[in-house]
């Protein structure tokens, strides 16, 4: 066995710390919104507010960090769901599969969701290093584009090429998402990925009330019906 060192228990206790404050503030998001307090977090965790600010130096570094822990969580779960399909050539079954993980991230940390795909926290702009994480789903959307384009069998019906203005942003979002599909299909991919979130958003806020009673089927229905927008087969 290794031998603990006093540096090594310093960092695990302040891993531990760290971790629980966290808790605290996902919890506060799950009362009151994104509108954290350090002072009641340290009062809930029973130390001065000074002690706190030696692992969050401000309300925004808690957030960025909550934010961070969110994006890297659901791209987690999209990542595993996406590579769990045995049959890779099942293009249409992939973009099923991956648009089920997001909602069910979604509906089971209904807070967390709503922290990064909600209304935006004022006085907080989110910074640089937040980027990466939050494009992970993005990604793996962009392979299932690649392998059905590379196969042979992305073929969306109808396809409107894009105006000149937005060609060199799509051609900017293909180059990191699925460098091989045409700017058209890109921007069919980013169409349905709006629309896909978008359907979560109208579920978690309450959107669908007093209108559709079976949100995980009226979902499905939405995902197949944008995988056929992609020209998606099976």
């Amino acid at each position: 066995m290794a031998e603990r060192t006093a540096g090594s228990i310093r960092a695990r206790v302040r891993a531990e710390l760290v971790d629980e404050i966290k808790n605290v503030a996902r919890r506060q998001l799950a009362e009151g919104g994104a509108n954290l307090s350090l002072r009641a977090i340290a009062r809930e965790l029973g130390m001065v507010s000074s002690a706190l600010y030696r692992y969050f130096a401000s309300r925004d570094e808690l957030l960025t960090a909550l934010i961070l822990d969110a994006y890297n969580s659901l791209g987690e779960a999209v990542e595993t769901a996406g590579e769990a399909i045995r049959e890779r050539a099942d293009h249409l079954g992939r973009w099923l599969t991956v648009a089920h993980a997001i909602r069910n991230w979604a509906v089971a940390r209904p807070h967390e969701y709503a922290l990064i795909y909600g209304s935006p926290v004022p006085g907080y702009a989110a910074p640089q290093d937040t980027v990466e994480p939050s494009i992970r789903p993005v990604i793996v959307l962009g392979a299932i584009l690649e392998d059905a384009h590379a196969a042979g069998r992305l073929a969306p019906a109808n396809l409107l090429p894009p105006e000149p203005i937005l060609r060199p942003e799509l051609a900017q979002i293909r180059e990191v998402v699925a460098p091989h599909v045409s700017e058209a299909v890109m921007a069919r991919g980013l169409i349905a990925w709006t629309e896909l979130f978008g359907a979560v958003n109208f579920e978690l806020f309450g959107r669908f009330q007093n209108t559709i009673t079976d949100l995980e089927a009226w979902f499905d229905h939405q995902a197949r019906a944008m995988g056929a927008y992609l020209g998606l087969a099976g």
